[in-house]
């Protein structure tokens, strides 16, 4: 080959090289933010969904140099909280995580004041949390078969209480009501915190909710764990049984939680917000820590999520027709 025409060819490779790897660093959106930016939480403090959300305000903060507050706003079933996510400005400056409820709520609430899909944009899913079914050391059971058979001897007297309608918690007990073939009585919460609390003075004496909240509890000694609701044991909880292993082959549920934003959030923006919560996802500390709390890092495209929250809709339709669930 001609040594000008190799040289040239040469280059204009390395030239195009260059451009595509600028092109892979470069911001998208340069100008954003250039102020705080509101993080919706539709849980209390304390709750699982807080206890992750304010592990990225920190990391955020550093690499964009922009206070994250987070808007804990509980209540209605997680409704009041999204639906003040879904009629926000869509300018990237109010972001929110969501949770499993959100794929069940159009089966379970009528009336709801959004459209649980054409009025969000997806960003990113963060963590999967199998659940975790815990009461006090001085219930008289140590297995999903001994809940089942203490459910049966006493019918009508025992009851749970989950984070909050339509939780994941909320869904497995029920779950755990059919399969089992007894009647465990749903008293409403608002919130993790004040379930565990109620479980604590005995008010209760179930509770399904996810490690993070409850991980504190364990280790202390002031509430013991059953079994997990996923099919594969939680990483937090390795040495706890799940529900499948237990006596009920089948059963699995996980909290899932995710990012979203009001619909028509700006593309550049959009790509923005998912680029950072992939980028602190994939953080050993940040590893780290979730999986000690037991949710399991997740991640991916807008899309991604998009198609998984079709799915799961799909998915929890059929399964409040089985548990016979009626909108309220």
């Amino acid at each position: 080959m001609n040594t000008a025409r190799a040289t040239v060819i040469l280059l204009v490779g390395s030239f195009w090289v260059a451009l595509s790897a600028g092109a892979q660093v470069r911001d998208p959106a340069p100008s954003f933010p250039s102020r705080p930016i509101r993080w919706v939480v539709p849980v209390p403090i304390g709750g699982t969904n807080d206890i992750l959300s304010r592990l990225f305000g920190p990391k955020i903060h550093a690499a964009w140099g922009q206070q994250v507050i987070v808007d804990n706003r509980p209540g209605g079933a997680y409704v009041i909280g999204t639906d003040i996510l879904a009629k926000a400005v869509p300018d990237g400056y109010t972001v929110g995580m969501l949770l499993s409820s959100h794929a069940v709520g159009p089966y379970a609430i009528k009336n709801l004041p959004y459209d649980p899909i054409k009025d969000f944009q997806p960003i990113s899913m963060v963590a999967l949390v199998p659940g975790v079914l815990v009461t006090r050391p001085d219930v008289p059971v140590a297995s999903v078969k001994d809940v089942i058979a203490l459910a049966k001897s006493k019918p009508g007297q025992l009851n749970y209480g989950p984070p909050g309608q339509l939780s994941s918690g909320h869904m497995s007990m029920e779950l755990l009501n059919v399969m089992g073939g007894v009647k465990i009585t749903y008293v409403p919460y608002k919130g993790g915190a004040p379930a565990i609390q109620g479980v604590l003075v005995g008010e209760i004496h179930f509770l399904i909710l996810s490690p993070p909240a409850v991980m504190g509890f364990l280790q202390s000694g002031r509430l013991k764990a059953i079994a997990t609701t996923s099919v594969k044991r939680s990483p937090g909880l390795p040495q706890v049984p799940t529900f499948s292993e237990s006596g009920l082959p089948g059963f699995d549920t996980s909290e899932w939680y995710a990012m979203f934003a009001p619909a028509k959030i700006p593309r550049p923006v959009l790509a923005k917000f998912n680029a950072e919560i992939n980028r602190i996802l994939a953080m050993p500390d940040i590893k780290k820590r979730m999986l000690t709390l037991g949710a399991i890092p997740s991640g991916g495209t807008p899309e991604d999520l998009g198609a998984f929250l079709k799915s799961e809709m799909d998915r929890w339709g059929k399964v409040t027709r089985e548990i016979n669930l009626q909108p309220n």
